[in-house]
């Protein structure tokens, strides 16, 4: 799909608030109502939006931890790394997995309570999947965090 400047404005303003009315984003990129939802359509039918979410203050929820996991393996078959994709998705203080190029194999976002939730879940995660080296580092300050992509 080709997405031009009308687009590229509709998702920037959809990424600040997607719970914006039709009108107010209208007026915000100089379309009309319906103009906008026909292309919001467009976008999520090709796949360009792929979700609309809230987004949640992790310590309002008591889950205040955010932690990085890097994670080496020995281990480098389909159905090891089928099993290790599997639990990443079925995890839920897992909001992200990724392999990775160089030194390091793959790294993981997860949000947890505390030190003490962390436990527990790294408990769990070695139980499901067979890791060579794990290594935790913990957010001391957030400095940036966003969804929104710079379009």
């Amino acid at each position: 799909m080709e997405i031009n400047t009308l687009d590229r404005k509709i998702l920037a303003q959809l990424q600040r608030d997607a719970g914006q009315s039709l009108d107010d984003l209208g007026a915000a990129v100089g379309l009309s109502r319906n103009a906008c939802w026909r292309r919001i359509k467009t976008l999520e039918s090709a796949g360009v939006i792929k979700q609309r979410v809230a987004i949640l203050d992790a310590a309002s929820v008591d889950l205040g931890l955010s932690v990085f996991i890097s994670v080496r393996t020995n281990r480098h078959e389909p159905d090891w790394l089928a099993e290790f994709a599997r639990a990443t998705r079925e995890m839920p203080e897992i909001l992200g997995a990724y392999r990775m190029s160089g030194d390091l194999d793959y790294l993981i976002r997860a949000q947890v309570r505390d030190m003490a939730g962390y436990d527990r879940f790294y408990q769990r995660l070695i139980k499901r999947v067979n890791l060579a080296d794990v290594s935790a580092s913990f957010v001391m300050e957030q400095l940036k965090e966003t969804t929104a992509l710079p379009v």
